[in-house]
């Protein structure tokens, strides 16, 4: 029998260890010190060393004159990414909310095809979207110039709220699609029989009830569209915004130190709002799952909601097909509204001369992946298990990966690891990024690709491990296992279901990435993403279209390896049992 197995039928006779005695115990293993240490010198290395070079370089006299410019009442870049994140933020939690609503409250034939079409954006390279608006929407475009005859011009603020708000809105659905299936339909009852209408329970009940999960949409969206650097740069026209500054400070002018001042004036936004969603929104949560059987959520009836809520939400919808439909044609035609012939040049390209990408893509995303996600599990463990005094600021750490701008952690990546790194006088690393570095310049990719990772299998993981019985572990313990085979024999294999989850979230993140490695990408480490915003540049919207489509199959390709697998684990899982 193994250890996992007898810790798990073990009788529980011994009481609940004394609070802190665990920890005591814990940390008296000294290869889990070691461990502590190497998890922590990672973080140091993936997020603390960029951060703090970036910061260090804004502090320099070009770096804070470029930082005080960028606050200029007339056309500073600040205030007008401060607008653009308010409206992407407070449309997107909107649209958000009723595609959620309509998933979770009402019957309408499709919803389970509705349900995939609105998760679409998030599975999509940055530039799809953009490039299709442009082509049907644009000065020339097929529906305003040829369609309508309209002289349309889609660049600038309200061209990016559009792409924007369509990007990322399904982080708002899926955020208030959770809290709206938890929501006690008892609560409705009760609105009812005090003599509420269908209006009336949707303002007074509902939205009140998962109002925190609007807040932190809101938040997330305001962030996502405050630091996009990809969009910017193919709609922005005259409409400055710090993120595509940072890019042209960089690739137009080459002043590094300008573009680290502009960093930091993005860069501080970001973090309040990260610590306004993380202390402060979540005091605001409301208690949805009581442990008492809910049923299902009740299905509204009263048409004076349901059906402006289906036209709204089909239309949404069908915006985002038009958008999906144009950049699979536009792959198969040789110009997408001005020469529609059936054409497979734009393939041709993508597998002779871009195959290069599409390999590189995929063997860094599936290389960084596991070790992010690996990461992510060591952090939750060392947070709920190990530290005790710390454990909120290791938390805090680890998630400093989604909450620093990508532009910002890509320049400071470039600036960290561009060189040499000492310490005390030694050189401990060779030059990790550029095209002369070490691997030219994949292995500050990976880094990158796994500072991004970490955030998600850490919170996926400490939330799966406040739900494991401590005992459990202690039983393993208590059986004579050490402290690490009790982490690899009993709570890891607990965990497996939130590791490919989050190996998952990781691969796709990487794959479709573009702002946070744009600084580091080399001849040599070409990806996809970037191979896509060269093409855009370029004006062959043909080849990018050919890209984002094929780069959209992969990513659905590697969900669905990953959906097998956790219900092929799921199910050996419940027969053992």
């Amino acid at each position: 029998m193994s250890v996992a197995t007898q810790a798990a039928t073990a009788p529980q006779t011994t009481p609940p260890p004394k609070k802190g005695g665990k920890q005591k115990k814990v940390a008296k293993d000294p290869k889990l010190a070691i461990l502590a240490t190497v998890v922590l010198l990672a973080l140091v290395m993936v997020v603390g060393l960029p951060t703090v070079k970036i910061i260090t370089a804004g502090l320099s006299p070009v770096g804070v004159q470029a930082f005080l410019d960028t606050f200029s009442l007339s056309g500073g870049a600040f205030f007008n990414s401060i607008i653009l994140g308010t409206l992407v933020g407070l449309l997107g939690t909107f649209i958000g909310f009723i595609t959620a609503f309509a998933q979770v409250r009402l019957e309408f034939p499709g919803k389970k095809i509705v349900h995939w079409i609105s998760l679409l954006p998030v599975i999509s390279p940055p530039f799809a979207i953009a490039t299709a608006i442009v082509t049907l929407f644009g000065r020339r475009g097929i529906i305003t110039h040829q369609l309508f005859g309209l002289d349309f011009d889609i660049y600038g603020l309200h061209g990016l709220v559009i792409v924007l708000t369509m990007t990322f809105t399904p982080v708002a659905y899926m955020n208030i699609r959770g809290m709206l299936a938890n929501l006690d339909p008892s609560h409705d009852e009760a609105a009812e029989s005090l003599g509420y209408s269908g209006l009336g329970i949707l303002f007074k009940v509902t939205i009140p009830m998962v109002l925190p999960a609007l807040l932190t949409s809101f938040l997330i969206l305001f962030v996502e569209g405050l630091a996009d650097l990809a969009n910017p740069l193919v709609l922005g026209g005259n409409y400055k915004v710090l993120a595509s500054q940072i890019y042209f400070a960089v690739a137009g002018e080459g002043n590094v130190a300008k573009a680290a001042g502009i960093s930091v004036s993005l860069l501080l936004p970001s973090l309040v709002v990260f610590f306004i969603q993380r202390y402060w929104v979540g005091r605001k949560s409301v208690v949805t799952v009581t442990g008492k059987p809910a049923g299902r959520p009740r299905m509204v009836t009263d048409k004076a909601v349901k059906i402006p809520v289906l036209i709204f939400m089909f239309a949404w919808v069908g915006l985002i097909v038009l958008m999906y439909l144009s950049v699979f044609i536009g792959g198969f035609t040789k110009i997408l509204g001005v020469n529609n012939t059936f054409s497979l040049e734009h393939y041709e390209f993508v597998f002779n001369l871009g195959s290069s990408a599409i390999v590189t893509t995929l063997w860094m995303s599936l290389i960084a992946a596991p070790i992010a996600a690996l990461l992510g599990l060591l952090i939750a463990w060392l947070v709920v298990r190990y530290f005790k005094r710390f454990a909120g600021l290791v938390d805090l750490f680890g998630m400093l990966g989604s909450a620093i701008p990508g532009t910002v952690l890509g320049l400071g990546f470039a600036l960290a690891y561009s060189v040499p790194t000492w310490f005390l006088g030694h050189q401990i690393l060779p030059p990790l990024a550029g095209g002369t570095a070490v691997g030219a310049g994949a292995i500050a990719i990976i880094m990158v690709f796994i500072a991004r990772g970490i955030p998600t299998g850490q919170q996926a993981n400490i939330a799966a491990l406040r739900q494991i019985n401590p005992q459990i572990e202690e039983a393993a313990v208590s059986l004579g296992a050490s402290q690490t085979t009790m982490i690899r024999k009993v709570t890891f294999p607990l965990l497996v279901p939130s590791m490919v989850s989050a190996i998952t979230f990781a691969i796709t993140k990487s794959m479709t990435v573009i702002t946070a490695i744009i600084f580091i990408t080399t001849p040599q480490t070409k990806v996809m993403t970037a191979q896509i915003l060269d093409e855009v540049d370029a004006g062959r919207l043909g080849n990018a279209f050919a890209y984002c489509t094929l780069l959209i199959v992969l990513v659905l390709i590697v969900l669905g390896i990953t959906s097998l697998f956790i219900k092929f684990f799921t199910k050996n899982l419940a027969n053992t049992k």
